[in-house]
């Protein structure tokens, strides 16, 4: 009798075991970058279901961690990113920059977000300082909004910052002289579908969205798109990429054929400068070599 209770318990054990294993999931691992224990990422002022106007602010909240830029290695610290209807990206790899995948990398802890009406989902991922997800990764829950045209806007009881000083047209002034234009590529380049673009600019410094200095700006990277209007804040999706941070050079990601690319520099609040300084609209090729195709000739043979 002893030895079938000892074997039933032997068993039940085992049983256990491989139930508890079956059932145990691994933590989802991010890039390098730790974060802290107890650190949590959330929305300040929407909740789940809510209603929202077409234009509205989003504000971000982030506990038992810091906000830094990106490129900033400082530690128990990162930078928000907003997902709009999309799942969360791989969480070892830099996050993506596109319409779906909004950086705000000069430490933004609110932005103004345009949706068309309808449902929509929304859900906060933080990055490190090269936009990797920490590990474990810091993301809030997915919330799904209604936008409604007219509705009432989400409140909050963060402050927003004082205005800064403008010209006589609300835009801040460029100095004579000043341009910005691509170092790479060129009119007219082959390219691969991930080229690097780099930005140059001259009579004028490069400082992060959200801090003011004279005769500075950041640039923005206009893709299959014509200028914006010059007295409003830059669009953020996939055809005007901010690089807020203070980026000179960019990876992005291009299908293949013919594209249009344009550099625009703004100030502090992604407005362009009075005179707006602007790069020449160029046109690039997009291959899977980066090289021009081969055409090859047809010769006719000729007999005597």
């Amino acid at each position: 009798m002893l030895d079938r209770f000892r074997l039933v318990a032997s068993m039940s054990f085992v049983i256990a075991a491989v139930s508890g294993a079956a059932h145990a999931q691994p933590k989802p691992a991010g890039g390098p970058t730790a974060s802290a224990t107890g650190a949590a990422v959330y929305f300040v002022d929407l909740k789940d279901g809510q209603t929202v106007p077409t234009k509205f602010t989003v504000h971000f909240g982030l506990k038992g961690m810091g906000v830094a830029p990106a490129g900033s290695d400082k530690e128990n610290s990162g930078h928000h990113h907003l997902l709009i209807d999309t799942d969360l990206p791989p969480l070892d790899q830099p996050i993506p920059n596109d319409f779906n995948h909004l950086h705000f990398g000069a430490g933004q802890t609110e932005a103004e977000v345009t949706l068309t009406p309808g449902d929509h989902t929304l859900q906060l991922l933080l990055g490190d300082k090269n936009h990797i997800p920490n590990t474990p990764p810091l993301q809030s829950e997915r919330i799904h909004v209604k936008v409604v045209e007219g509705a009432a806007a989400p409140s909050a009881s963060s402050s927003s910052p004082a205005p800064m000083a403008h010209d006589h047209t609300g835009r801040h002034p460029s100095p004579p002289g000043a341009k910005v234009y691509f170092v790479y590529p060129t009119n007219g380049a082959y390219v691969t579908p991930t080229p690097i673009v780099r930005f140059g600019l001259v009579g004028m410094g490069v400082a992060p969205a959200g801090f003011e200095k004279v005769n500075t700006g950041h640039h923005h990277l206009l893709i299959d798109a014509p200028l914006p209007p010059l007295d409003q804040p830059i669009p953020n999706d996939f055809n005007h990429l901010h690089f807020g941070a203070g980026q000179t050079e960019a990876k992005v990601t291009l299908p293949l054929g013919r594209h249009t690319l344009q550099l625009l520099l703004a100030d502090e609040n992604h407005i362009p400068h009075n005179p707006p300084i602007y790069s020449e609209q160029i046109q690039v090729t997009v291959t899977a070599s980066g090289r021009r195709p081969v055409v090859r000739k047809r010769y006719r043979r000729h007999y005597q």
